[in-house]
C-alpha cells in the first residue's frame, strides 16, 4: 500500500522550498513572534496523483506555518585588498533567518 504524498512548493524569502506537513524550514527573516501563524504562497501543489500549478487553482489553496524560532546564518567574510597601495578592508555578515514549521496544506 502506498501512502498518498501531499507536498507543496512554496515561495518564501525569494527562494522556493518543497514542504510537507510537519517539516521545519529555515527562511529569510519574517515579521512575527514565536508561535505566530504565517501563510506561505504556494507555487505548485501535489496531492497524491494530482498536480496543481495553475494560478486560478492556487489562489484557493494555502500553506499555513507556525514560527518556531529565530536563527542566524553562517558568517560570511568579505575581504578587499589592493596591491601596492596598502588598502585592506575586512567586513563580515550573518543573515537573519526564521525557522517555520508547516502545520497545514489546504
Amino acid at each position: 500500500m502506498s501512502i498518498p504524498v501531499v507536498y507543496a512548493i512554496v515561495k518564501a524569502g525569494g527562494r522556493q522550498e518543497k514542504v510537507s506537513v510537519g517539516d521545519v524550514v529555515v527562511v529569510d527573516k519574517l515579521a512575527g513572534e514565536i508561535g505566530d501563524e504565517v501563510t506561505l504562497a504556494p507555487v505548485m501543489l501535489v496531492d497524491g496523483d494530482k498536480v496543481t500549478a495553475s494560478a486560478a487553482d492556487l489562489a484557493t489553496s494555502s500553506v499555513k506555518a507556525e514560527i518556531v524560532g529565530d536563527e542566524k546564518g553562517p558568517k560570511i567574510n568579505i575581504l578587499k585588498f589592493k596591491n601596492k597601495t596598502g588598502f585592506r578592508k575586512r567586513q563580515g555578515h550573518r543573515a537573519q533567518l526564521t525557522a517555520v514549521k508547516v502545520t497545514a496544506i489546504k
